[in-house]
């Protein structure tokens, strides 16, 4: 699936100006989720399958 494809949004925790950005996608067919950098959206993305991302942010919250 390409990042055009893919319905990002913005994170909650992500400010109008701050330098630091990202958005989130998930993919309707398997539930991956992509991350990538909101203020460069044509670089590299992460893809986590829906398992490892709940992993994550149970981690984070902690």
């Amino acid at each position: 699936m390409t990042s055009s494809t893919l319905a990002w949004f913005k994170s909650s925790y992500s400010g109008n100006d701050e330098p630091d950005c990202v958005e989130v996608a998930i993919a309707p067919a398997d539930a991956t989720v992509h991350v990538r950098d909101s203020k460069n959206t044509q670089r590299a993305q992460l893809a986590f399958t829906d398992a490892s991302w709940a992993e994550f942010v149970a981690f984070a919250g902690h």
